[in-house]
C-alpha cells in the first residue's frame, strides 16, 4: 500500500508530529512498509490457531486470599497534613 503525501501530513497531524516537506517522502515509504507487512499478516492461514492472551502457556501466580486486619481511618488521618469531621483536607485548586 503506498500513501501519498497527504495522508502521511495527515497522519503527522493528528500524531502532532512537526514534519517538513522533505521528511514527507521519506515517512510516507516507512508507513508503507510497515502497512504491506500488516498486510502480509493478514494473508497468515489461522483456522486452526487458538486465541491467546501470552505466548508461553503459564499459570498466573496468585498470592494466597488470606484476610488481613484492617486499618482505621484514624491510623492514616492521623499523619495526614489536615484533615476535618474524618476527611481529608486538601487545597482549593478550582475556583
Amino acid at each position: 500500500m503506498s500513501l501519498t503525501a497527504d495522508q502521511v501530513r495527515n497522519v503527522a497531524r493528528l500524531a502532532r508530529l512537526g514534519l517538513d516537506d522533505d521528511q514527507i517522502a521519506e515517512y510516507a515509504g516507512e508507513l508503507s512498509n510497515i502497512l504491506d507487512v500488516v498486510a502480509s499478516l493478514e494473508k497468515a492461514d489461522t483456522t486452526n490457531v487458538e486465541p491467546m492472551a501470552h505466548p508461553l502457556d503459564l499459570a498466573a501466580r496468585l498470592r494466597a486470599d488470606q484476610a488481613v486486619p484492617v486499618t482505621s481511618r484514624d491510623d492514616f488521618q492521623a499523619i495526614a497534613p489536615a484533615t476535618a469531621e474524618g476527611v481529608y483536607l486538601v487545597p482549593k485548586v478550582i475556583e
